[in-house]
């Protein structure tokens, strides 16, 4: 690892933080806010790549874990992965390594659409197949319970790929980090 990975592992982190500045909204009848949070998996991995992305957010959840407020709403410290949103924090971390890795198999003709799809499988299928059986069991509702609780985020979450897939489209025409692979 070089040092100019551990510069880009750790300024994804911060984004990270930045991006748990927006205040969250609070869906009732569910514990899992709405967040600008989860944008940051997705571009982790799509600008990244699959290792680098994955170290971004596993740096943040450390982070996160010795108290730091980094968490939308000021939330830190490790009390957050007792909580019905651990799933999903964890899930960020396998989140940014799936579309990474997908969009390293797909570089050569990334283009908008398919960096949209990478973000979808990973950042929102990925991340939901990670998250709701954990809020189910945590929260001690349902796994169906859960699954349409969870229905609300999704609106958001696909205008989140579709940013996500313009910014990894335009930074691989201007500054590309990830390197082809397959």
């Amino acid at each position: 690892m070089t040092t100019r990975d551990i510069v880009l592992i750790a300024l994804f982190a911060a984004l990270m933080a930045v991006l748990g500045i927006f205040p969250p909204l609070t869906v009732p009848l569910i514990a899992v806010p709405i967040t600008a949070q989860s944008l940051g998996p997705m571009l982790a991995g799509g600008i990244l790549g699959a290792k680098r992305g994955a170290l971004s957010m596993a740096l943040f959840l450390v982070l996160v874990a010795v108290g730091l407020p980094l968490l939308s709403g000021g939330r830190g410290g490790l009390g957050v992965f007792a909580g019905p949103t651990a799933g999903f924090l964890f899930g960020w971390i396998v989140a940014a390594a799936v579309i990474g890795w997908l969009t390293e198999r797909s570089w050569r003709s990334l283009g908008p659409v398919t960096a949209f799809l990478n973000c979808v499988i990973g950042g929102i299928v990925v991340l939901y197949a990670i998250g709701i059986p954990a809020l189910a069991f945590i929260a001690g509702i349902p796994l169906w319970t859960a699954l349409s609780g969870s229905a609300p985020f999704l609106p958001g979450d696909f205008v989140k790929a579709a940013v996500a897939a313009l910014v990894i489209v335009a930074l691989k025409r201007s500054y590309p980090l990830v390197e082809a692979r397959g």
